[in-house]
């Protein structure tokens, strides 16, 4: 058994005919014939009802079929990230959530591009979901969200938890507040959430936060991104709940509220795959470090009240 059997036998199971499979694989039909036959005769029974029009798998064959997809599935993805590995050197590709642009991303890749030229650095817009599939077909090597997403393949890193605000059009009843608003506050007004697809998502946080204190928003109005969310906001049309990093899309119509639960926090994840090691992901973990103990310091320096008047300088 090789893996030509695999391939070929996946062809005649999606094409249930031994002639289109035979063109779906350019090649003719006779031999492929052949190989389907060497592979039930090697594992001792039949995989296929030759006689039924279209053909259709046996037991057995159905059983065959799901892990041999599988298995050319993984040989794939072993391809790819193989040459993925071999191009580490010339290009590292990071799949971000919208909402980490407002963080310490931005900051990471600068210094990245300083220390290492000789790499370059590609930024794609993907979702949780959407990174977890990407690294394990090897089209990123990092992924920052911010979904705990559970994959044997992955190696996940919770990075910080970033505290949630409540993002109020400016001439809202909240917005006056002076002191942090519990999530109660929101529950009589339209609560906007993003974004609307894939799930899960940012979105369904959001929602269990609500639902863990046994409350539900009287309405909920969902939208793709977070940026058309604030629009909304600054509309008048409800309130959003945003991680603090957002207050820096400055809108005069939207003020934010930090938020007086403790749960209201959202994940900043690092996911890679697992045992990658490659020089870059070593020296990008590094870098993050770096940013938010530089974030730490900047932000003790600027909540440390101003020396007296006529103090020493």
């Amino acid at each position: 058994m090789d893996f030509r059997h695999f391939k070929y036998f996946v062809a005649v199971a999606e094409e249930r005919s031994f002639t289109r499979a035979a063109e779906r694989l350019h090649i003719s039909q006779p031999p492929l014939s052949r190989q389907i036959q060497q592979l039930e005769d090697e594992i001792g029974m039949k995989l296929l009802e030759r006689d039924a029009r279209p053909l259709r798998l046996t037991e057995a064959g159905r059983f065959f079929y799901a892990r041999a997809v599988r298995l050319l599935e993984q040989v794939n993805e072993t391809v790819t990230m193989t040459r993925r590995i071999a191009q580490v050197e010339r290009r590292l590709v990071i799949g971000f959530v919208p909402s980490t642009m407002y963080g310490a991303l931005p900051r990471i890749a600068r210094l990245f591009r300083a220390v290492k030229p000789q790499t370059e650095l590609v930024l794609v817009e993907k979702l949780s979901v959407e990174q977890n599939e990407a690294l394990n077909a090897g089209r990123i090597d990092v992924g920052f969200g911010r979904l705990r997403l559970d994959d044997p393949r992955v190696k996940r890193e919770v990075l910080r938890e970033e505290p949630l605000v409540l993002a109020i059009p400016a001439e809202h009843p909240l917005a006056g507040a002076t002191t942090p608003l519990s999530l109660l506050a929101a529950v009589p007004y339209t609560l906007l959430i993003y974004p609307r697809s894939p799930r899960p998502s940012y979105a369904d946080q959001v929602l269990s936060l609500f639902r863990d204190k046994g409350v539900e928003p009287m309405t909920v109005h969902e939208v793709q991104e977070m940026q058309t969310a604030l629009g909304l906001v600054a509309s008048g049309m409800g309130l959003c709940v945003v991680p603090a990093s957002a207050q820096r899309l400055r809108r005069d119509e939207v003020v934010y509220r930090p938020l007086l639960e403790p749960s209201a926090v959202s994940p900043i994840i690092m996911c890679t795959r697992l045992n990658d090691q490659s020089e870059d992901i070593v020296l990008l973990r590094s870098l993050i470090d770096e940013v938010y103990r530089a974030q730490a310091a900047e932000k003790l320096l600027a909540d440390s009240p101003p020396p007296p008047a006529g103090a020493e300088a």
